[in-house]
């Protein structure tokens, strides 16, 4: 199907997209090959063709062709040497040189200065704390940092899917031993390590030309890794009975909704947003958005540089900016690179059928399961130190402030801590009342130190109270 009809104008774009080709997880640390470098760049040349270029084929409303204007995108990546340097190849092609005459300026004095490599565009980048040394991570949860979605990934190892699967293919792993023997030890040679042992066989594949795939890794053996690998990684992502078992999705659906609302409340000032990112954070999402209802493929790891598309769409008039009920979201998706011979399509979303929603209907549908507060975050993830710390002793004062305003029906009205501090005038009114007494009783008198000194008198005669 077409991606846009012939009235239709783009508003804004979010783009979530995965890094390109890297080295294995298991021989850390990860980096960007030479590949991935040319898949993201690739991707970026024809997200500009679509969007920004001044002939693209569905330009958002407004957008800076040439030269960036910085106020109209915003990019963000995990700060790592894959997600943060793919986020930077993927803009080369975005917002590629402007040349020698575009990117120069004219001094006061007349000299004339030219910008580095050609015109070269900077784009600033975001660098997120979130998935950091995501690509160095074995486990999907790895970097995660969600306490309560790393426990609920966990339970699959103790589900009978996970053991019948362990064990029907024992003798499979077995036999992939002569090829990866070398990284792994006999003991992890199985289905528990089924993404790491595809990752690592899959980089070899495309790297390593001395690699006996040719007898050993068939086609058909490659197959069943990359389908045990899907199967593995899902159940980890997400599970129906367990949404927070996927909260790197609950957490993008936020980012999404929130971005594309202020290219709303902002009148279109903001316009593009592109954020890089591990498959774990789209695996998640496609299972809380029911994308697997339109198309079993979605089960699967996505490939090398695969992106996600949220446009902000509207039918009506962009002579002033549309009213929020005049605007619509379409959701597309493309698995591998994207290029002019293959390009994203269209997918509906939340087990609908519609390929565009009105957008009251996307943020209802997207709220059922985001998370977009820290405070929910950590809450949900049931986590209480570093950053969470605060929402913890938040609820401990609270709920310490509701029990003293409990405890003081009790007292007549009275909070404990006023109580408190008459108790304490009371005892201490007891003990000077009980100290005069012994003065009177006993005959004795008040001295002064200095008085006491200048007399010579003995001290044993005089009872000294200190005040």
């Amino acid at each position: 199907m077409p991606l846009a009809q012939a009235a239709e104008t783009v508003l804004g774009v979010y783009v979530f997209h995965r890094h390109g080709d890297r080295t294995a997880k298991m021989t850390p640390p990860a980096n960007l090959t030479d590949l991935g470098y040319f898949e993201v760049f690739t991707s970026g040349q024809w997200f500009r063709n679509r969007y920004i270029a001044s002939d693209a084929s569905a330009q958002v409303h407004g957008m800076s062709t040439d030269i960036v204007k910085q106020s109209q995108i915003t990019v963000s990546a995990p700060s790592d040497t894959v997600l943060f340097n793919s986020a930077q190849g993927f803009l080369q092609g975005l917002y590629p040189p402007v040349g020698s005459t575009m990117g120069a300026e004219t001094l006061r004095n007349g000299t004339k200065i030219e910008s580095p490599l050609n015109g070269y565009q900077l784009i600033p980048i975001q660098a997120l704390s979130t998935g950091t040394n995501s690509e160095n991570a074995g486990w999907l949860q790895g970097a995660s940092g969600c306490n309560k979605a790393a426990s609920s990934s966990n339970q699959y190892f103790f589900s009978n899917e996970y053991n019948a699967l362990f064990n029907s293919t024992t003798d499979f792993y077995k036999g992939l031993t002569p090829m990866i023997n070398n990284t792994f030890p006999p003991s992890q040679i199985s289905y528990k390590n089924a993404y790491t042992i595809f990752d690592l066989l899959n980089v070899a594949s495309i790297h390593n030309a001395s690699f006996p795939s040719s007898n050993l890794l068939t086609n058909e053996t490659f197959f069943q890794l990359r389908t045990l690998a899907d199967t593995h990684e899902w159940n980890l992502a997400y599970n129906e009975s367990e949404p927070v078992r996927a909260m790197a999705g609950a957490s993008l659906a936020a980012q999404v909704v929130q971005q594309l609302n202020t290219t709303i409340t902002g009148m279109g000032k903001s316009k593009f947003a592109i954020q890089f990112g591990a498959y774990a954070n789209f695996m998640s999402f496609f299972g809380l958005a029911q994308l697997t209802k339109s198309n079993p493929d979605f089960y699967g790891v996505p490939d090398y540089a695969s992106s996600m598309t949220f446009e902000l769409v509207t039918n009506a008039s962009t002579a002033t900016f549309p009213a929020a009920d005049d605007i619509s979201v379409r959701f597309l998706f493309h698995n591998g690179t994207t290029s002019n011979s293959s390009e994203p399509i269209a997918y509906p979303l939340f087990g609908q059928s519609d390929l565009v929603l009105p957008w009251t209907t996307f943020v209802d549908e997207m709220n059922k399961f985001a998370v977009g507060s820290e405070a929910d975050w950590c809450k949900a993830c049931g986590n209480t130190d570093g950053a969470c710390a605060a929402y913890t002793t938040s609820n401990s004062t609270a709920g310490t402030s509701s029990s003293s305003s409990s405890g003081s029906s009790h007292h007549g009205g009275m909070s404990l801590g006023v109580a408190g501090v008459i108790g304490a005038m009371v005892t201490l009114g007891v003990i000077l009342g009980l100290e005069l007494l012994i003065v009177l009783v006993g005959g004795l008198r008040l001295v002064s130190k200095k008085r006491l000194a200048n007399t010579g008198a003995a001290a044993p005669a005089v009872a000294e109270t200190k005040a």
